[in-house]
């Protein structure tokens, strides 16, 4: 256990508050110098002399004036306003939500046979599965082909996600081409914006390296993991007569490109496997961030009111008010 932790984490909430150390100051010395009863005969009389020609009572030489009293309270009181802290708490105000934005490629290499119906609506069986899973969180679902376009925004209604992602087809993306850099940015975007932790699964059948490096920095600006779901099969498998031309799954490229998204690749599976998989590590990214996002620092300046308040008990007593004047 590192003890010297706290100190290195120590810090002021609010240290603006320490500006009024200054006037503070001035005021405490402008106070004690006009409380003080010798301040006239210091003036003329060298102080090694006025020592013998003062009369004192005992132990009065160590009593502690008021003016200190004031001078510490006024202290804590300034220290307790700018909010010392040390260490973080859970904060009271943070809700228990979470989102997941679901990015599908919809592309005609999507159409490809090599896995039964095809790899696009193998996707949308997936994406069935997984919300059955994660019932617990808002999903919104974006498609992507040249150009990405929000198809549903954060709701907590499957079936609507379901029905929508069911009707995807290459033939109504407006660009031709592959861009998942330009999807995976714009489900960050919504998710920064609804201000709740979240993750992104990103279903497709290949990402092509010259996105890694557009990818990682969505990555490092944003960091939303994104968990890749490959719907391709292997270069063992050979598609049924009629199948859509498709290259087969490249482990490389989508590990390559997981890496590049602080994420995870899965690959398809026929049973739920994959999804169960995929619906964990999404738990796990979302916990992530929760913790980070739904903490604060405690504020410990709190404490030092009940210091103050025994300070301010010495002022009723009779001899401790302090007089200005």
């Amino acid at each position: 256990m590192d003890l010297l932790a706290p100190l290195q984490q120590f810090h002021f909430l609010r240290p603006a508050w320490l500006l009024l150390l200054i006037p503070a100051g001035i005021l405490i010395w402008s106070v004690y110098q006009r409380n003080d009863s010798l301040r006239s005969w210091r003036k003329i009389v060298k102080p090694h002399l006025l020592e013998h020609l003062l009369m004192r009572e005992g132990g009065q030489e160590g009593r502690w004036r008021p003016v200190y009293l004031l001078g510490i309270g006024w202290l804590v009181g300034i220290l307790a306003l700018a909010g010392p802290s040390w260490q973080k708490q859970d904060s009271p105000f943070s809700e228990d939500l979470a989102a997941m934005f679901i990015v599908v490629k919809v592309t005609p290499q999507m159409q490809a046979a090599d896995i039964q119906p095809n790899r696009l609506q193998r996707s949308v069986i997936k994406i069935h599965d997984l919300l059955a899973l994660k019932q617990d969180i808002r999903t919104g679902l974006i498609a992507y082909a040249g150009s990405a376009h929000l198809v549903m925004p954060l709701t907590s209604d499957a079936g609507i996600i379901n029905n929508f992602a069911a009707a995807l087809e290459p033939d109504i993306m407006p660009v031709k081409g592959d861009e998942p850099a330009e999807a995976i940015a714009l489900a960050s975007q919504r998710l920064k914006k609804a201000g709740v932790p979240g993750s992104i699964v990103l279903i497709t059948d290949a990402v092509d390296v010259s996105q890694s490096e557009e990818l990682k920095r969505i990555y490092t600006e944003d960091k939303t993991e994104v968990h890749i779901l490959a719907m391709a099969a292997g270069p063992e498998v050979i598609p049924p007569p009629g199948s859509y031309p498709a290259p087969p799954l490249d482990l490389d490229s989508l590990n390559l490109a997981a890496r590049a998204m602080g994420g995870s690749l899965t690959v398809v599976s026929n049973d739920k496997s994959d999804v169960e998989s995929l619906s964990a590590k999404v738990e796990r990214s979302i916990s992530r961030v929760a913790s980070q996002e739904g903490q604060q620092w405690r504020d410990s300046g709190y404490y030092l009111l009940i210091v103050l308040a025994l300070i301010l008990l010495f002022f009723f007593r009779q001899g401790g008010s302090v007089s200005a004047e």
